[in-house]
């Protein structure tokens, strides 16, 4: 899964991408100190993952990842190539999910580029400039398949009404997102990459001082806000992330459960991401390693074995699948097989999350 992390400048991205990702991109209080895009991969925190890997005597235990995409701040104008708004725009076109932080947090010493802080204009700023990108691509498009549509072609006849509809949307202020789709719509809709169409949640990067009082003003703006477009929010605080990045696991935990936190802002950005796209996780185990794989909530076995490799869903014959929670009370891969634990699906078995699962196949 690939995350992309948006916002206006000075909002704390970088400073919390820097603390999910253990990365070193420079941080600066004025606008525009990340031009550009900064990467960093992160392992999913997955509790189940470790307690399988105690179980079965694990070699090597591997996590599966997310990738995080830090992207510049974006202002008004960006889709007109403000604060080269256009190449910043570019580099969210390919990630699964978007991010976006909002800041809700005053620092005299933390410049803003609207010389104040007010959530829900900076929330209107980016969206609207998601929104104009949209419409920018979906009229190009437009354009081009209109010429194309005077020969009368019914599938190009059903773009262009498409088209159109899509127009009208984003002129009237709705992310694409909010709409319904028909399966046909859905295929067009995958070649156009459109911004507003990604799923969106708002981190809300609060103070030290904010840390567990929901009464914060800027908090309850955001939470308004995401309620009215159906997004989840999510409250951090980029600069206590900084601090924990830098404790090992243990200290962390300790540090979290003196802060009154059950989680991480990692563990909470995951818990969330993976919701909103949807996804699961199973495990996959032989003699030399256990791992774990994320997969599409409703994959079928054969589509789940051709994440292990391709040739498993070609040749796809059976999996023999244990869920993690009989696993674990059984003790043992041998006791779970003994107690009938173990069972056998074909190819219409839907993976289910926490699934441990071993594919025969044929080469």
């Amino acid at each position: 899964m690939e995350l992309g992390i948006v916002g206006m400048p000075n909002v704390g991205k970088t400073t919390l991408f820097n603390a999910l990702t253990m990365a070193h991109a420079e941080v600066a209080s004025y606008p525009f100190c990340t031009i550009d895009r900064n990467v960093g991969m992160v392992e999913v925190p997955e509790e189940r993952l470790w307690k399988l890997s105690e179980l079965l005597s694990s070699p090597k235990t591997t996590p599966t990842v997310i990738e995080f995409v830090d992207i510049a701040g974006l202002v008004k104008g960006a889709s007109q190539g403000e604060g080269l708004g256009n190449e910043f725009l570019g580099h969210i076109r390919n990630v699964d999910a978007i991010a976006h932080v909002v800041r809700c947090f005053e620092d005299e010493n933390v410049a803003h580029v609207s010389a104040r802080v007010d959530p829900v204009v900076d929330i209107d700023v980016v969206n609207s400039e998601l929104m104009a990108a949209d419409l920018k691509t979906v009229e190009k498009r437009l354009e081009r398949v209109s010429r194309a549509a005077k020969t009368g072609a019914k599938e190009v006849l059903e773009e262009a009404t498409f088209l159109e509809k899509l127009v009208d949307l984003l002129k009237s202020g709705t992310p694409v997102r909010e709409t319904k789709l028909s399966e046909a719509e859905e295929k067009l809709m995958k070649e156009y990459q459109l911004l507003t169409r990604k799923s969106m949640l708002y981190v809300a990067n609060i103070s030290e001082d904010d840390l567990g009082n929901d009464d914060s003003p800027f908090l309850s703006e955001v939470r308004d806000t995401a309620q009215k477009h159906k997004a989840e929010v999510i409250v951090i605080c980029a600069k206590l992330e900084s601090e924990l990045a830098e404790l090992e696991l243990e200290e962390r935990k300790v540090f979290l459960a003196e802060m009154g936190l059950e989680q991480s802002g990692l563990e909470k950005l995951v818990v969330t991401s993976y919701n909103l796209l949807d996804l699961i996780t199973f495990f996959t185990a032989n003699e030399n390693e256990l791992r774990a794989r994320t997969i599409t909530r409703g994959t079928l076995a054969p589509q789940a074995a051709g994440k292990v490799h391709s040739d498993m869903e070609q040749g796809f014959i059976r999996a023999e699948v244990i869920h993690y929670e009989d696993l674990i009370a059984a003790g043992s891969l041998k006791a779970a097989k003994d107690h009938g634990l173990m069972h056998l699906e074909g190819k219409e078995y839907v993976a289910r999350d926490g699934d441990m699962m071993y594919f025969r196949f044929q080469a």
